[in-house]
C-alpha cells in the first residue's frame, strides 16, 4: 500500500532565517564561537534572509561550517539546541507553512522536513513542529563523540531528490506527493514529485516556476508559537502534534483576519 508525503525545505519555507545560523548567540554563550565569527554569522544571516543562497555560496557555507565545527562536542551542540529551541524557533515559523502542516497530516500525508541544515538541529525542530521525519545534512564524528570535519551526508540538491527516491522502497508515491522550497538549488527535490510548489523564490526559482506553470505562494507571517500555545500543556521541550495542531487554528484566523482586513 502506498502513501502520499508532503517534503518541505526548511530555511526561509518553514521558517524565516537560515536555522543553523538563528542559533549563534547561543553557541557563543557556550564558548564554542568567538567574538569575531559571531559578528560574520550575524551578517551572514542579514544576507541570506535578504537575497538567499545559490550553489556557490551554499558550498562555501558548508565548507566553512565544517572547519568551524571541528573538534566540536556533539553531544553539547545537542543539549544547547535541545535547551534553546523553542526561545530560539518559536518566533520565526510561517504560520501558512504550520496550515500547510496540518492539511498534509489530515490528508493523510507523511510529512518530512528535507534541509542542508545539521540534523542535529532539523531533527529536534520537526519533533518541535509535530513532523513526521527529516531528511538532513549529517557531519562525522570520531569515537569520543566529536565532530571529525568531514560529512557522512550532505542533503543538498540532487541528494535530496535521490533521498526521496529512496523513500519509493517504502511506500512513498513520489507521483501523489507535495514539494516546497525557496531555492533553485531545490530544483531537483522539486522536479522529483507530482506537485512541486514554490515557496518565497529567489529570482532564478521564480523564473522557473512560472515558466512551467509551478504554483507560487508567499509565506510572510512569522508567528510566535509560545504565545500561541501558552496556555496548552506539553512535554519538554517538544510540543506533541495535537498541541501543534490546536495552535495552527488560532494562527489560521489571524491569516484570515489578516486576509480580510486587506481585501
Amino acid at each position: 500500500m502506498t502513501q502520499a508525503a508532503a517534503f518541505f525545505d526548511l530555511d526561509k519555507t518553514i521558517i524565516a532565517k537560515s536555522s543553523t545560523l538563528a542559533f549563534r548567540r547561543h553557541m557563543y554563550k557556550a564558548g564554542l564561537l568567538n567574538r569575531r565569527t559571531l559578528l560574520r554569522m550575524a551578517v551572514a544571516q542579514f544576507f541570506y534572509v535578504l537575497f538567499g543562497a545559490d550553489h556557490s555560496q551554499m558550498e562555501r557555507v558548508r565548507e566553512a561550517l565544517m572547519a568551524l565545527i571541528k573538534g566540536w562536542d556533539s553531544h553539547q551542540l545537542e543539549e544547547i539546541v535541545a535547551e534553546t529551541l523553542e526561545s530560539v524557533v518559536a518566533p520565526l515559523v510561517y504560520a501558512e507553512a504550520l496550515f500547510l502542516i496540518d492539511e498534509h497530516h489530515r490528508e493523510g500525508r507523511r510529512v518530512v522536513i528535507v534541509s542542508s541544515s545539521p540534523v542535529e538541529i532539523v531533527k529536534p525542530l520537526a519533533g518541535y513542529l509535530g513532523v513526521d521525519d527529516v531528511i538532513a545534512t549529517r557531519a562525522g564524528v570520531d569515537e569520543q563523540g566529536l565532530y571529525t570535519g568531514e560529512l557522512e551526508y550532505y542533503a543538498y540538491g540532487p541528494t535530496k531528490a535521490e533521498a526521496l527516491h529512496q523513500l519509493e522502497q517504502d511506500g512513498i508515491d513520489l507521483a501523489e506527493s507535495y514539494a516546497y522550497s525557496d531555492s533553485q538549488t531545490d530544483l531537483p527535490l522539486l522536479e522529483a514529485v507530482g506537485h512541486p510548489v514554490v515557496v518565497n523564490p529567489d529570482r532564478e526559482l521564480r523564473k522557473i516556476a512560472e515558466e512551467r506553470e509551478w504554483p507560487v505562494r508567499e509565506f510572510t507571517l512569522a508567528v510566535d508559537l509560545r504565545t500561541r500555545l501558552a496556555e496548552m500543556p506539553k512535554p519538554d521541550p517538544i510540543i506533541s502534534s495535537a498541541a501543534v495542531a490546536t495552535g495552527i487554528a488560532a494562527v489560521l484566523a489571524v491569516v484570515l483576519l489578516r486576509s480580510k482586513r486587506k481585501g
